[in-house]
C-alpha cells in the first residue's frame, strides 16, 4: 500500500516560484555595478593568467637562458625558441646562450602556465593583460620584442657589451638558501 500523500506538498511548486520571483524583485531594486571598461579597468585576481611576458634582470640582461623547456611543456606546441651562444662583446643574458628567437602563437594558447612552471630561471610569467585583440593571424604571433618587458633606461638595453669571465652561471646563486 502506498502511502497517503501529505496535503502540503501541493504548495511545495508555489513555494518555490514565489522564492525565485523575490530574488528577482529584491535584485530590480539594488545599484547595478557598471564599469566603464576603456577609461576604467576592473582589477584581475593575483592568480589571473593573462598576455605572457618575458623578464629581465635588474641589469636589463635577460632572464631567458633559450634552453626551450618552455616549448617541451607547452601542450598547445604555442612557443617557438631558437637559442644562439652569448659573448662577452655581445651579452643578451647571463648564461652561455639565449633565445635569438622567442615567438607565441597567441591563438594557440591555452593560458595553462605550464611554460611559466617548467622556466629555470623563471623568465616567462603570465601578467595581469587582457586585451588581446588581432584582425589576422600574423598579429597573433607574438616575437620576443614584443613579449620582454620594457628598462627604464637605454643602457639596460640587450645586448650589453661585459667584462670577460663577469657572468659564469646562467641561474644567479640564490643569496638566502632557505627560500
Amino acid at each position: 500500500m502506498r502511502a497517503p500523500k501529505a496535503p502540503f506538498r501541493v504548495f511545495e511548486p508555489i513555494a518555490g516560484l514565489a522564492k525565485g520571483l523575490w530574488v528577482t524583485l529584491r535584485s530590480m531594486f539594488e545599484k547595478p555595478v557598471t564599469t566603464q571598461y576603456p577609461e576604467q579597468k576592473k582589477p584581475v585576481k593575483p592568480r589571473f593568467r593573462g598576455r605572457h611576458v618575458l623578464k629581465r634582470y635588474e641589469n636589463g640582461l635577460e632572464k631567458c637562458i633559450g634552453c626551450a623547456l618552455c616549448a617541451a611543456a607547452c601542450p598547445a606546441d604555442a612557443i617557438f625558441v631558437e637559442s644562439s651562444e652569448n659573448s662577452d662583446a655581445i651579452r643578451f643574458s647571463p648564461g652561455e646562450r639565449y633565445a635569438s628567437a622567442y615567438e607565441i602563437n597567441m591563438l594557440r594558447c591555452i593560458y595553462c602556465g605550464f611554460c611559466e612552471d617548467a622556466c629555470p630561471t623563471e623568465a616567462i610569467v603570465l601578467g595581469d593583460q587582457y586585451e588581446l585583440s588581432f584582425t589576422d593571424r600574423k598579429q597573433a604571433i607574438y616575437p620576443k620584442d614584443m613579449l620582454l618587458e620594457a628598462v627604464a633606461g637605454s643602457h639596460l638595453l640587450t645586448p650589453q657589451k661585459t667584462e670577460p669571465g663577469m657572468f659564469t652561471r646562467s641561474v644567479p646563486e640564490m643569496k638566502d638558501p632557505s627560500d
